[in-house]
């Protein structure tokens, strides 16, 4: 039996998307195959865990999800006429439908079944589809969301079987036009409140009998794993959305596969803080360096700079060394680096260090303390 999704991320379906977003980010660190070597139960709970995120931390697929469980992530998955069916149903409580009226169908899965062929047997719907979109993330850490990078990311997803070409037929035996359709592959059904036309169920839609494909089972579609290269452009924040055309489902044969959409995170680092398009770092300096100024070697995500320090530098004081932050992916303007200065006094017991102080402390004009106050 499928885990229910917000089970897997430990929040209630009520959650906001910022508590759903906290939850995969504490989880996926924990769970994370970088973080577990090695480790093949980590390794599934992290699958298990982006599964979950793909679709509740995506809003249009929260919703499908929260109205019709798993069934409404399922390509071609229609929500309006699932709508409709449920009020039809709902309309037809306490009345018996015949077998003329309603045909085969029992539920609103079975209807989409037929409508658009995902059944056994399925070789053709009348009118190609787009193949759905796929959702998901990817975690990267501060200095390569900076200067952008290749990466590849594996998705378990639905491919177009390889052998029958996404028809469900075997390729390798012979067609016959179908009898009960006379090769329309529809059949008109005109009673009950929907009108529409089904599937002919003895050809799956095609107008033509055959055997099943005998890698899809007629499905037309395989489940399968892809890998699949990812350039992320230089510059990108938290959150940023990564749009790839044609990397998504397949479509039904002849329709256009769907997109892929990948999230981007940024983990924190333990140096770098992005503020807007501008970075901040805190740098140590020595005590004559605050004092007598002097020109330091600071990194950046470009390699070394030298910045100066000027003289009667403070501990906290803050300097700009302007085009040298983050840059921005649409207008491709770069921020600044602010350089936070910290003084450091040596660890020392060393006398002649200690009388330097000493005499040190005679150059203060004034209490430092003089401005704090609760």
């Amino acid at each position: 039996m499928a885990k229910n999704y917000y089970d897997v991320l430990g929040v209630p379906k009520n959650a906001t998307a910022k508590q759903i977003r906290d939850a995969y980010r504490r989880l996926s660190r924990k769970w994370h195959p970088d973080v577990n070597p090695g480790n093949k139960e980590a390794e599934e709970k992290f699958k298990e865990i982006s599964s979950a995120y793909d679709v509740i931390g995506n809003e249009e697929k929260r919703k499908l999800y929260d109205e019709f469980g798993e069934e409404g992530l399922r390509p071609g998955f229609q929500p309006e006429a699932a709508r409709e069916y449920k009020r039809w149903e709902g309309a037809q409580a306490g009345r018996q439908r015949t077998a003329e009226e309603f045909g085969r169908f029992h539920s609103y899965e079975d209807l989409f079944g037929d409508m658009f062929n995902f059944g056994r047997g399925g070789f053709s719907q009348t009118h190609p589809f787009k193949g759905s979109d796929i959702e998901s993330s990817i975690t990267i850490d501060l200095v390569s969301a900076l200067k952008g990078m290749d990466t590849e990311v594996s998705l378990n997803k639905a491919k177009t079987c390889p052998t029958c070409k996404g028809t469900g037929v075997n390729p390798n035996t012979g067609l016959s036009t179908c009898t009960v359709c006379s090769g329309s592959g529809r059949i008109n059904i005109s009673r009950g409140p929907m009108q529409f036309t089904k599937t002919c169920p003895r050809c799956g839609g095609s107008g033509k009998i055959g055997k099943e494909c005998p890698t899809c089972y007629g499905e037309g579609i395989i489940e399968g794993v892809e890998r699949i290269r990812v350039t992320i452009p230089a510059g990108v924040k938290d959150g940023y959305r990564l749009r790839l055309p044609g990397k998504g489902e397949p479509g039904s044969p002849g329709g256009q596969p769907g997109d892929l959409y990948i999230t981007v995170h940024v983990a924190e680092h333990p140096l770098l803080n992005r503020e807007g398009d501008n970075l901040s770092m805190e740098v140590p300096i020595t005590v004559r360096e605050a004092m007598a100024g002097g020109t330091i070697t600071v990194p950046t995500i470009e390699g070394q700079i030298r910045v100066k320090v000027p003289p009667k530098s403070q501990s906290g004081q803050r300097l700009k060394v302007r085009g040298k932050g983050a840059v921005n992916p649409k207008t491709g303007q770069r921020g600044d680096l602010f350089i936070k200065l910290i003084v450091k006094v040596p660890r020392t017991e060393n006398e002649e260090a200690l009388k330097a102080v000493e005499k040190l402390e005679d150059l203060y004009t004034e209490n430092v303390r003089a401005g704090i106050r609760l």
